[in-house]
This record gives structure tokens, C-alpha cells and sequence, in this order.
């Protein structure tokens, strides 16, 4: 098919140019744990969380300035709520953690979660799909979603790196920015693996510089999320954005 065909040229070309580009690190100061807060995505995904526990995320998120709250959908109304004013976006996640819903699902859930005051869109890629090599419905799935948010979410397409060999990944972050997305991010934190140096890097050359590289899975401490900025990030995803900020012991957790 003519897509398929697109995707080998474009993946060959950038296998050619990987030696020879920079890493494309964007201008986050790595010593100033202020800027990174900047671009820290407040997370909190796990499936027994409270009320509570979300407010008080979004509590920590305005005291450190931190660039969104990211939950799930059942909690957008809330967070938005509470958010209001404070210059804290409101992240979900759609089609998470698998992927595995069908594109009208993940189309519905983002229309829905917008309209409940949802700011970013963070959707799972179709892992079935790509390892089934149907790169068709792989573009067709992300342009649903940012169809749908076209002009009133930004949409950052997870891809669970940890699953998809270097191709895979290539052709992954091609066809993301060729369907429109914001931003293309390593990982849900829910499969085996996470964010790595090498998978943000390779990321960033094959989407250039002019759309988002979001790392997350395992991103706990500053020295790490320094490493992934510096490798081409420039938004991190995380449960432990107040340990990087304050440059203290990680805690445990998946994402």
C-alpha cells in the first residue's frame, strides 16, 4: 500500500541521518529544578485512587507549578475544577493503559473528556496494530483522536516503547506526526520497561523539533529527568515530579 511504502522510505531515511543528528535537547534549564517542574506532567493513574488522593495531587501540582495533572477520565470534571485559574492544565489519558479500544472508543472518551475540561490528551497507540503491521488503521486510529481535539486539546500519543522493537518505533513516531499529534511519549508505566535516554533520543530525531517528546515510565528522580531532557524531552510524565523538584529519594510506584 502506498502508506507502506511511505513509511519504509521515510524509516530508511531516518536510519541513514540517526548518526549524524544532534540530540535535539530543548531549552529546559537542567540545573534549575524550577524549570523542570515547568514541564512535568503530575500523575496519578493508579486504580485505586480516591478523591482524596487526586486533590492533593492537584494541591502539590499548583504549589510547584508543575505543567499539568494527568488522571483518568473519571476524574477530569474534578481536577479541572479544582485547577481552575491556577495555570495547571488538565491531562487524561484515553484508550489506556492497552490501546486496545477501538478508534470510535478512544474518540468518544476524548470528545467526553474535553467537554469535562480536559486540556491534553495523552492516547495509547494501537500495539496490536503496529505488531500486525496495519499501519493504515495505526493513522486512522490517531487521527480519530486528534480530529477530535483539533483546536481545543493538545494530543500526545503513548507509544509503550518497551514493547515495539527500533523500526517499530520509528515507523510509531512517523506516523504520529503524520496524523497530526502534539507530542509522541515512551510509555504508560503499566507494561515492563519505561522511559530510556536511547528511546527519547531516537524519538526526537525521527519527529524533528518542531512537535513535543514526552518521557515517562520510571522517570523518578532529577537526575534522571535530567538526562531524559537532555536527550531530546521536553515534558515528563511522572508520579514523583515533587522528588524530582526536590531532588529527594524516589518513592516507589509504576509510573
Amino acid at each position: 500500500m502506498e502508506l507502506d511504502k511511505l513509511i519504509e522510505r521515510i524509516a530508511e531515511e531516518v536510519y541513514r541521518k540517526i548518526a549524524k543528528e544532534n540530540n535535539g535537547a530543548f531549552n529546559v534549564d537542567t540545573n534549575s529544578n524550577n524549570d523542570i517542574a515547568s514541564i512535568i506532567d503530575h500523575t496519578i493513574l493508579k486504580p485505586d485512587a480516591t478523591e482524596a488522593d487526586v486533590r492533593k495531587v492537584c494541591d502539590e501540582a499548583i504549589q510547584y507549578k508543575f505543567k499539568s495533572v494527568c488522571v483518568n477520565t473519571h476524574y477530569v470534571t474534578l481536577v479541572s475544577r479544582h485547577l481552575l485559574g491556577s495555570g495547571v492544565e488538565t491531562c487524561c489519558v484515553v484508550g489506556f493503559p492497552l490501546g486496545a479500544s477501538t478508534t470510535r472508543a478512544k474518540v468518544d472518551e476524548t470528545i467526553d473528556a474535553i467537554k469535562n475540561g480536559a486540556n491534553e490528551i495523552d492516547m495509547v497507540i494501537n500495539i496490536g496494530a503496529i505488531k500486525s503491521g496495519d499501519w493504515d488503521l495505526v493513522k486512522r486510529d490517531i487521527e480519530g483522536v486528534t480530529n477530535a481535539a483539533k483546536g481545543r486539546a493538545l494530543v500526545k500519543v503513548i507509544l509503550e516503547t518497551s514493547l515495539l522493537n527500533e523500526e517499530e518505533k520509528i515507523k510509531a513516531c512517523t506516523i504520529a506526526k503524520m496524523a497530526g499529534a502534539d507530542f509522541v511519549k515512551t510509555s504508560t508505566g503499566f507494561n515492563k520497561g519505561g522511559a530510556t535516554v536511547e528511546d527519547i533520543r531516537l524519538m526526537r530525531k525521527v519527529v524533528g523539533p518542531n512537535i513535543g517528546v514526552k518521557a515517562s515510565g520510571g522517570v523518578r528522580d532529577t537526575e534522571k529527568a535530567r538526562a531524559m531532557i537532555a536527550a531530546g524531552a521536553n515534558r515528563i510524565g511522572t508520579s514523583s515530579g515533587i522528588n524530582i523538584v526536590k531532588g529527594t529519594n524516589p518513592t516507589s510506584g509504576s509510573y
